[in-house]
């Protein structure tokens, strides 16, 4: 579900709204769009270092003590599925597989009722050992992140030499029957542009979903420049030059990616034109970060602290309303194309993908 017709006007770029709420338990807001997908950081620390993310020397992480502990994660959770009507979860970071007991949460969210749709995003470092018992706990299907099969690339972008164990992931994986296994790759001006083609190639002859986006302003270092931004257009013109790209036939949904059938399928590729196409109006997602903040849209500079009504004693119905609240305020778009878009302060590996 995306939209509901909640009889109110939706006007691009509104900020804020003095219409009341509607008596409605799932997570609607003013632009008749209902959030079902929630987005949920394990942890803001990561292994790779990516140029595009953060700098070298990393950053200062979240105290122990501000995350989530695992029973106040998952009552989140039960009421997000039980009162809020979500019904896909996906766990990011930072680096998620960094979260100690992971395949024990994973299959306590998946013994949730009615039980949710379970994904997951990471990097795929260590997932080679663990891929199978993720599986075995519920985990539906799995994204990881790989920009070049170039071990020189590689190096040169998240500045470790970690492609094998990436590699090594991706395969057990898909031999865990993680499917679709999907791969996430942004491309960088001057750096990796000129693998789109052959990254396609090595994905369709591996049977991975191959998902390139646009780079997106959430670097903590604030340096994204939109002139080095490779556009989801020219994408689609790199690839174009070895393979024929037709539309997908399938509905696109809330979904983020514009899919093309590659050489008329059944291998497809998806394109995720996040600033140059922005897919707002279909949106369906809600985010929890590590330290229990909710956010309407990965690009709010505003969020509300459910981790205070949680360790301040607050009642489940308590909490559901603050989220209900705070996705009734959600802006018609992220606004990056403009001209007062502020960056988040909080960078992508603290907001969580």
């Amino acid at each position: 579900m995306s939209a509901v017709d909640l009889g109110l006007p939706r006007v691009p770029g509104t900020r804020g709204t003095t219409q009341p709420r509607p008596d409605n338990p799932a997570l609607v807001d003013t632009f008749g769009r209902v959030a079902t997908d929630l987005r949920v950081s394990l942890t803001d620390r990561c292994n790779l270092r990516c140029t595009y993310c953060m700098p070298a020397e990393g950053l200062p992480w979240l105290p122990g003590d501000d995350v989530l502990t695992d029973s106040e994660l998952l009552r989140l959770l039960r009421i997000a599925v039980e009162r809020l009507g979500v019904t896909d979860i996906r766990l990011t970071g930072g680096e998620p597989l960094l979260r100690p007991g992971l395949e024990h949460l994973v299959g306590e969210i998946t013994a949730l009722r009615p039980r949710p749709r379970l994904s997951m995003t990471t990097n795929g470092i260590g997932l080679a050992k663990r891929a199978r018992a993720f599986a075995e706990a519920g985990l539906d299907r799995i994204n990881i992140s790989l920009d070049t099969v170039d071990p020189e690339t590689f190096v040169r972008i998240t500045r470790r030499d970690r492609l094998s164990h990436v590699l090594d992931g991706l395969a057990a994986a898909r031999d865990a029957g993680l499917d679709p296994v999907k791969v996430n790759a942004v491309l960088l001006r001057g750096i990796n542009e000129h693998e789109a083609a052959p990254l396609l190639r090595f994905c369709l002859d591996h049977g991975y979903h191959l998902r390139f986006i646009e780079q997106m302003p959430l670097d903590a270092q604030h340096g994204w420049n939109r002139a080095d931004m490779v556009t989801a257009e020219e994408i689609f013109s790199l690839l174009s030059k070895e393979f024929t790209l037709s539309p997908s036939p399938e509905a696109r949904g809330g979904a983020p990616a514009e899919r093309w059938l590659v050489d008329g399928g059944p291998g497809d590729v998806g394109i995720i034109a996040s600033v140059t196409r922005p897919f707002c109006a279909a949106c369906e997602r809600t985010r929890l970060t590590a330290d229990g903040a909710v956010r309407s849209c990965l690009f709010s500079n505003d969020e509300t602290d459910l981790r205070a009504l949680l360790r301040g004693g607050a009642d489940d119905e308590a909490i559901a309303q603050a989220w209900r609240t705070t996705m009734w305020g959600k802006l018609a778009g992220h606004e990056i194309n403009d001209a007062g878009f502020a960056q988040p302060i909080r960078p992508m590996s603290a907001i969580g993908g």
